[in-house]
């Protein structure tokens, strides 16, 4: 009888495609991070809301949530943190207000969604994920993302919910010094890659953009194949850094393609990807998952704020290149 129920429960999880394994990876960022720039308080600070994060996720995944639903949950930590460049620690445009950007995708349809320029929408993630799941469309901007956010009943806040003392000073900084933008206050994007119970991949990110961006620049973030990608057949992939390299490279999807069509595996081909980054003299990382809960953080930076965990109880949390 025994013998009989493990069969059973063997050939379901065939059926059905479900798996104890489980694992996910996070970013907060890559940019100019070092010890000697960081105290201890700060760094500690940083160590927690990634851990929070990450303890979120291990939680969801454990009692069988979905990836897409894990992605933007725990995004929305990070999203709600002063500490990142998404929602409510979002940079100053040249114009002194907020723009935000986010995308979200799945590997098991390649279904995805994103929206681009958003001001008012708390967390833009959950946005981008009702326009994956709610609507025809891809990608949604401005105030049409907005008002599609409204009726999807989305939280909307006024625009003093994004001030934050230290990202408007860091824009003061630039204007008076004539700058375009300084790579220490681009750093804070951030994101998450998903391998749930079921086998399926999903990444997510979330972005303020860069410091003092005129023109309503819109970066790679909530572009889908150059900030963001997803295909159960190879891995998810989550990007930080100088937007407009990775929208050149088409960074994310170049690694789904490196690892189809040459077989590398996911920490190879994210590798080769930071390596013609560099080449082309852009700055950044990109952390990735694949079907086997292989995981990859990589960059060319002095620091990535950084984390993953297994359903088998292995986890990291870094910040520094170490």
């Amino acid at each position: 009888m025994k013998k009989t129920l493990i069969l059973f429960f063997l050939l379901t999880c065939i059926i059905y495609g479900y798996s104890q394994e489980y694992a996910m990876v996070i970013h907060g960022g890559a940019g100019v991070i070092s010890r000697d720039r960081m105290n201890e308080e700060a760094e500690q600070e940083y160590r927690s809301k990634l851990n929070e994060a990450l303890m979120l996720g291990d939680s969801l995944l454990k009692n069988g949530v979905v990836c897409t639903e894990v992605v933007a949950r725990v995004i929305n930590v990070m999203e709600n943190s002063p500490l990142f460049n998404a929602g409510k620690g979002a940079v100053f445009t040249n114009k002194g207000t907020n723009e935000m950007d986010a995308s979200i995708m799945e590997g098991k349809t390649l279904n995805a969604g994103a929206v681009a320029g958003v001001t008012d929408i708390k967390n833009p993630i959950n946005a981008a994920k009702e326009v994956m799941e709610n609507s025809e469309h891809v990608m949604l901007s401005g105030t049409g993302a907005s008002e599609f956010a409204k009726k999807q009943g989305l939280e909307i806040v006024p625009a003093k919910y994004f001030f934050t003392k230290n990202r408007y000073e860091s824009l003061q900084r630039l204007l008076q010094q004539e700058r375009e933008r300084e790579e220490k206050d681009n750093m804070g994007t951030v994101g998450c890659a998903v391998l749930d119970k079921y086998g399926n991949l999903c990444a997510g990110t979330s972005t303020g953009g860069m410091t003092n961006k005129k023109y309503g620049r819109i970066g790679d973030s909530p572009i889908i194949g150059a900030g963001t990608y997803a295909n159960n057949k190879t891995c998810a992939v989550s990007c930080t850094g100088h937007g407009e390299y990775y929208i050149r490279l088409g960074f994310a999807r170049d690694i789904s393609a490196l690892m189809e069509y040459k077989g590398l595996p996911v920490k190879e081909a994210c590798r080769e990807e930071i390596r013609k980054l560099t080449e082309m003299g852009g700055t950044g990382g990109v952390i990735g998952i694949d079907a086997k809960a292989n995981i990859a953080m990589e960059f060319n930076t002095s620091g990535m704020f950084r984390g993953y965990l297994k359903s088998t109880g292995e986890k990291e949390i870094a910040i520094f290149a170490e």
